[in-house]
């Protein structure tokens, strides 16, 4: 059986949306008329329908799923697990649950690959835009020892906690974005709308005005006329680059200048090695081999230089070099994670010292990240209050000297 997405036509001559499940187009067809529904569209729940607003936006029906949805998919799947129900049970009593179309669709679709026969990370590889490698290493871990069930738990915890960061992290960046725009429209607006006004009164004087207030009405000119062609150029270039960084090799030469940026290279660094150490650790963890987790670890990573000294690494761990030594000849790495995988190798807890490493970088970014939003936000205070008092002392120089001006 698949799934299939429609849209059908109920008593009231309403189109409503939905997923069912069927062997053909034609059976679910039947079922939509048992309902007492006119199907107007049925296709596959992981394909593009055929209708103009489709063509329009092309992939906009791509089986999606945001990262809290995701976590909470593998939490409800893990306790049903455990609680040795069938697979494609689980899988069904998930997708009866969540709310979402094209969720739905995308676990039905997961369900129908698993009652056919197939392993679940089988399933899943058919949907690499929501299941990551990843992902789907440590499933396939799991189903191959038994433990499915403590696997699922942990991409639970896993997942969770990557969605918490981001959005401690988003949160973070809200309020100094918004402390910028504000003051960028507020300048703006002064500058477009007031400034003109106010500076009408200077027009008829013979006297040279102020340097400032010279600077102000010029600037006050050139934003009435041509910051609209600017603002249109700004964003052009902003596309223009985003176009341009899309090819590997100016993506890498980017990522390796942001490396040798004083503070963002460290915060680059520490973000990449920390979602490293994470995701290596939950992956042996699953009983996936060190090489294999390796591989799949730095493909989490961002920065495409750091993602190849990886793979450097992986080739001198393959030779017979330590996990530890590998890492520090490196390079790229922090001095501090080198020191815990170096004490894991000789405990063996290479796992346990893997995952404190994360936990240990993840704090120190975050504080690092708050440290520097909480210098950000009064910095641009002060801009803003720099700004108008630039723009109040260009209208007022003049206006102190309006008797000697007008004689």
């Amino acid at each position: 059986m698949a799934a299939y997405r429609y849209r059908a036509l109920n008593h009231q001559g309403k189109l409503v949306k939905g997923v069912l499940e069927g062997d053909s187009e034609r059976q679910v067809r039947g079922l939509l008329r048992v309902q007492n529904l006119r199907p107007v569209e049925v296709a596959l729940a992981n394909k593009k329908t055929t209708t103009t607003t489709a063509r329009q936006r092309p992939g906009l029906f791509q089986p999606r799923v945001s990262a809290a949805d995701f976590a909470l998919l593998t939490r409800q799947r893990a306790p049903l697990v455990l609680s040795n129900l069938p697979l494609d049970e689980c899988l069904q009593a998930t997708a009866e649950q969540t709310r979402k179309p094209r969720t739905k669709g995308l676990l039905l679709q997961v369900r129908s690959r698993v009652a056919e026969g197939h392993t679940l990370a089988y399933a899943m590889g058919e949907f690499p835009q929501v299941f990551s490698e990843m992902y789907r290493a440590m499933v396939n871990a799991g189903e191959h020892a038994g433990h499915l069930g403590p696997v699922l738990e942990q991409l639970a915890d896993y997942s969770e906690q990557r969605q918490y960061t981001q959005q401690k992290l988003k949160m973070a960046m809200i309020y100094p974005f918004i402390l910028l725009g504000v003051a960028v429209a507020v300048v703006a607006a002064l500058m477009i709308f007031v400034v003109p006004e106010l500076v009408g009164i200077f027009a008829h004087s013979k006297k040279e005005l102020p340097v400032l207030t010279r600077t102000l009405i010029a600037t006050s000119d050139f934003s009435r006329a041509y910051g609209l062609w600017v603002l249109l150029g700004a964003t052009a270039v902003a596309f223009g680059l985003g176009y341009l960084l899309r090819n590997p090799r100016r993506k890498k030469r980017w990522h390796a200048i942001l490396l040798k940026l004083p503070g963002i290279s460290g915060l680059v660094t520490a973000m990449d090695s920390a979602r490293f150490a994470s995701t290596l650790s939950i992956l042996m963890a699953s009983g996936v081999p060190l090489l294999d987790s390796l591989r799949i670890a730095g493909q989490v990573l961002t920065n495409l230089v750091l993602r190849a000294d990886c793979l450097i690494v992986v080739d001198h761990v393959q030779e017979g070099t330590s996990l530890h030594r590998a890492l520090q000849q490196s390079g790229r790495f922090p001095p501090m994670m080198v020191h815990m995988v170096a004490s894991g190798e000789a405990s063996g807890e290479l796992e346990v010292m893997l995952e404190r490493s994360a936990t240990n970088q993840e704090r120190e970014l975050e504080m690092t990240l708050g440290t520097m939003m909480s210098i950000l936000e009064p910095l641009m205070v002060v801009f803003m209050g720099g700004m108008v008092l630039m723009i109040v002392l260009a209208i007022l120089l003049p206006i102190f000297d309006l008797n000697t001006m007008v004689r």
